[in-house]
């Protein structure tokens, strides 16, 4: 295996003394993929390594992790060997003491794939046979797995996270551990459990990894709402059950905007809740309504930041739009009001999921006509501050002060624009102040 340049002069640094570069870093370099984070474990003790990097180096933390930072500020992370002891609140060891081999080491890791070391040389250290399982296309757990998770529960959904990212199965005693400990994924904070699941939404095909953690039971634990559309029937269009047609929209989904994605996945999810039985068919009438405020208290619960629990709102409360050729400007005017500007093209991104999740063909002409007038509506005055007079004018030439009235005159010229664009005008619409007289 080589290495880059940058890691082989950190590595150097550290003389006769031991250094691997350890886990994900490892497995990717083996698997070909990019290397986003370098992990790295030694037997010095952290003062030590804070010694050798006297400059660029911090360690805040009670794990034996120092971060050296590069020259173009990224960050290194280097931990000391360790073994670890109690796990109370199944995330984080109770007591930490630092280790005398990379072997003694690898034991406390999540998954063979990730127990695997390389030395500066490019050798590579593999006491779990992690390089047969990434041959195999396997997670597997190191040693025990109801141990592994009762350390750590936040393993479990990273587990369906990595399968989903490589298209890797979970070995057979290492999945029936998952389903035996789901209810353990309860301890870990959901900001955390987020971090996993957003990963998973960002793969290439997120609807496999949301198949698994249903499957697992760990879907019912962390977004029990997903499952009342399993199996749920529906007519017209839709070829699949609400379930079903909830991943292919995911899968389908063009953006790679996480809180998007999330929005494919649960934009359905109000239809459970309204469903009404009218002879064969099922109606779902508001189902948007009623999804949008699900989506909600599940995006709070992942504890989301207002800006995206404005956007998964927005997205699954106007999903449900019409696509005429009928529709006039003021429609269309109103759609982009609706789901605002900044998020048309998420909102596209996932009709598109919606359309193809539901049998449909991705696009018609009707379709592609909305998207070119989305555009040129745009153009127009879109709202009271596109005038060109604004409160100032009206209050000059009203001889008045800041007031209801002002706002008022303002809305009454917005809305004669709004019906025929070319009276936005400085001259007419200063004429047509004088006659608020």
């Amino acid at each position: 295996m080589e290495l880059p340049k940058k890691i082989i002069d950190l590595m150097l640094k550290f003389g006769d003394s031991e250094i691997f570069v350890v886990g994900g870093a490892v497995r990717d370099l083996i698997l070909g993929r990019e290397v986003k984070d370098w992990d790295l474990t030694t037997n010095l003790p952290p003062e030590e390594i804070l010694k050798l990097f006297p400059k660029n180096s911090f360690y805040n933390n009670l794990f034996g992790t120092v971060g050296i930072i590069g020259k173009d500020g990224e960050i290194f992370e280097v931990t000391t060997y360790r073994s670890e002891e109690g796990y109370e609140d199944n995330r984080h060891p109770d007591n930490v003491i630092w280790g005398k081999s990379l072997e003694e080491d690898v034991k406390r890791r999540d998954f063979t794939i990730n127990a695997l070391a390389l030395n500066v040389d490019g050798k590579i250290f593999d006491f779990w046979d992690g390089q047969i399982d990434l041959k195999n296309g396997l997670i597997r757990t190191v040693g025990n797995p109801d141990e592994r998770f009762g350390e750590d529960a936040l393993r479990m959904i990273r587990a369906v996270r990595i399968s989903a990212q490589l298209k890797f199965q979970i070995e057979e005693k290492t999945f029936a551990s998952i389903v035996k400990n789901a209810k353990l994924i309860n301890n870990i904070a959901y900001e955390r459990i987020a971090k996993e699941l957003f990963l998973i939404l960002q793969c290439q095909h997120p609807g496999d990894g949301m198949i698994v953690l249903k499957n697992s039971g760990i879907l019912e634990q962390i977004m029990p709402e997903m499952l009342a559309g399993v199996g749920m029937v529906q007519r017209g269009h839709h070829i699949y059950d609400v379930w079903k047609h909830s991943l292919e929209a995911l899968n389908n989904c063009s953006s790679s905007n996480p809180i998007t994605r999330l929005a494919a996945l649960l934009h359905d999810v109000g239809k459970p809740v309204v469903m009404k039985k009218i002879g064969d068919n099922n109606t779902f009438h508001n189902h948007e309504v009623v999804g949008s405020r699900i989506a909600l208290t599940i995006g709070k619960r992942f504890k989301l930041s207002k800006e995206d629990l404005q956007q998964l709102f927005i997205l699954t409360r106007w999903h449900m739009f019409t696509v005429s050729e009928m529709q006039t400007d003021s429609a269309v005017r109103r759609f982009i009001k609706n789901v605002t500007v900044p998020y048309l093209d998420e909102m596209i991104a996932l009709r598109r999921g919606d359309r193809l999740g539901s049998g449909a063909k991705e696009t018609s002409w009707r379709w592609e006509l909305f998207k070119k007038r989305l555009i040129e509506v745009q153009k127009q005055p879109f709202s009271v501050k596109d005038l060109k007079v604004d409160g100032k004018d009206v209050m000059e030439i009203l001889k008045i002060k800041p007031s209801r009235k002002v706002g008022e005159v303002l809305d009454a010229l917005f809305a004669e624009v709004e019906k025929d664009v070319k009276l936005n005008e400085r001259k007419i619409l200063l004429d047509r102040i004088f006659s608020f007289k």
